[in-house]
């Protein structure tokens, strides 16, 4: 009877386990951050750019199609989300391709239904800065998220009103925010009706339903003065340090003409972010190679933003191993 008991609870307590880990949510992603699991995503693949000048090489193989590197992205079975920030700058410029890409990946499968229905490479795009003009950002985020997109990331926030509006916008009026209640492709991308959609089209973890998730992104000196008042800003799902740009931040001329980097300045700053993320339980995001991802996970960040490519398949191997995924 002891055993039959001990086995009981045993079958129980794996089955308890199984109904937690079981996939919740559309979006990957979410159920990875709702687990406090580490999560690894790549940009999305791309042509090459051309050389200095605007010169193509000559060996340069033709450019692919929006259909054929969305097919490269969804081939790839290791990272947990695609991230492209080609809207950043020229907002314009750089929606239409990426609206043809969001197509293919559409069209290529992006939505799997087994065992349940699953978005594979749910996609997180960069915006171009709020602060600017705030009206605007509104609607270039409608556009985005009427792709179909899971995720839109905040670029040089300055402040906790900035990501406020930012948050807002990603929100139907319905559910408190500014965005219209045009929901372009979206729908159909996520394998739901308008109305589903909707329902579900919601920022996480604000509603914990939610299937839509926030990157806010700090990368000035103003930002990090702040950076306290935006890690508390309620439905931030992770925030990160821009360590690019703030390289840039760190760098100054000397008197000789020489570029100087400050590098205990530059560590700092990313450290202050992280600091800020570990005071409001915001999970915390860095932009990883392979030779850096271990020692940021060590130190606690948890997502990441790794180049697509060899290297970059390989430090999404290295932090899973690491993070013991």
């Amino acid at each position: 009877m002891r055993t039959r008991w001990i086995l009981t609870l045993a079958a129980l307590t794996v089955s308890s386990a199984a109904m937690v880990q079981a996939p919740r949510h559309l979006n990957p992603v979410v159920d990875l951050l709702a687990q406090k699991k580490a999560v690894f995503g790549l940009y999305a693949p791309a042509n090459r750019r051309p050389g200095r000048g605007g010169a193509v090489p000559a060996d340069a193989p033709p450019p692919k199609t929006p259909a054929q590197l969305a097919q490269e992205a969804l081939a790839n079975e290791s990272a947990d989300y695609m991230f492209d920030g080609s809207m950043e700058g020229d907002f314009d410029r750089g929606f239409a391709p990426f609206a043809e890409f969001m197509k293919g990946m559409a069209e290529g499968g992006t939505l799997k239904a087994s065992p349940m229905k699953r978005l594979h490479q749910p996609l997180f795009v960069k915006t171009h800065e709020i602060a600017p003009d705030p009206a605007l950002a509104v609607q270039r985020i409608a556009r985005q998220l009427n792709l179909g997109v899971t995720g839109i990331v905040l670029v040089d926030v300055k402040s906790a009103d900035e990501a406020r509006k930012g948050i807002a916008a990603m929100r139907f009026a319905s559910q408190g925010g500014t965005r219209s209640d045009d929901v372009g492709n979206a729908p159909s991308v996520w394998g739901m009706s308008e109305s589903e959609y909707r329902q579900k089209a919601d920022v996480w973890p604000l509603n914990p339903n939610g299937e839509l998730v926030n990157f806010t992104i700090v990368e000035s000196k103003e930002g990090l003065a702040n950076v306290r008042e935006i890690a508390a800003v309620k439905g931030i799902g992770v925030l990160f340090p821009g360590a690019g740009t703030l390289r840039g931040v760190f760098t100054s001329t000397d008197a000789n003409g020489q570029r100087v980097f400050d590098e205990q300045g530059w560590e700092g700053a990313i450290q202050q972010v992280l600091a800020a993320c570990k005071e409001f339980n915001v999970p915390c995001g860095y932009p990883a190679t392979a030779n850096d991802i271990e020692k940021r996970i060590q130190q606690g960040f948890s997502v990441f933003i790794i180049s697509w490519g060899e290297a970059g398949f390989r430090a999404v191997d290295i932090g899973k191993k690491a993070t013991g995924r």
